[in-house]
């Protein structure tokens, strides 16, 4: 966690080295390496004959990744409403930023839901003091593989959809400035 929050308030300083979408792309990079480590040390068993300490460099990785998408996101949604002011003519932040609201909730209630159906697939018993074999298989499998493949997905449908880059952003924003100034005088 406190990765995750050094990553965002870092994010300004980052900018100024790399474009947005490059360091989107790195969010999504840094928590598939993160998840491949941990499967590793997992899979591996090198966590028992390593100091637990070394966990915390998947942990750093997956949170660092995930800070910078949450900051990123929300400047992607700042973009799409310059955007749609840029089409409509109308300013509609409240309406697309509550929508994000929703769907972090939303996401939220479904990773709850998938989460509970994890839990019984791989017979988690909360009571006892260790897992099988098979249980510890199917957790180590749960936490790193699913999300792995969700992320990638996660990139293949940004390149694919999201077409607001840095260069038309700079053109809506200097023709908003236009529009804005020529109301602010009259024209």
């Amino acid at each position: 966690f406190v990765v995750q929050v050094l990553v965002m308030l870092l994010l300004p300083l980052f900018r100024k080295k790399f474009s947005k979408y490059a360091l989107f792309y790195a969010g999504f990079v840094f928590q598939i390496v993160g998840f491949a480590v941990l499967l590793i040390m997992a899979g591996t068993g090198m966590y028992r004959s390593i100091t637990w300490a070394l966990l915390i460099i998947p942990g750093a990785l997956v949170y660092a990744g995930y800070g910078l998408l949450n900051v990123l996101l929300t400047i992607f949604l700042s973009d799409s409403v310059d955007y749609g002011e840029y089409k409509n003519g109308v300013r509609e932040e409240a309406v697309i930023f509550s929508m994000q609201t929703f769907t972090v909730k939303l996401a939220s209630g479904i990773a709850v839901a998938i989460a509970g159906v994890v839990i019984n697939l791989i017979h988690l018993d909360t009571e006892a003091v260790t897992q099988t074999a098979e249980t510890l298989s199917g957790l180590r499998f749960a936490v790193t593989i699913p999300p792995a493949i969700i992320l990638v997905i996660g990139i293949l449908v940004f390149r694919r959809c999201y077409k607001l880059t840095e260069r038309r952003m700079n053109a809506v924003g200097d023709a908003l400035e236009k529009r804005r100034a020529g109301k602010l005088y009259g024209v």
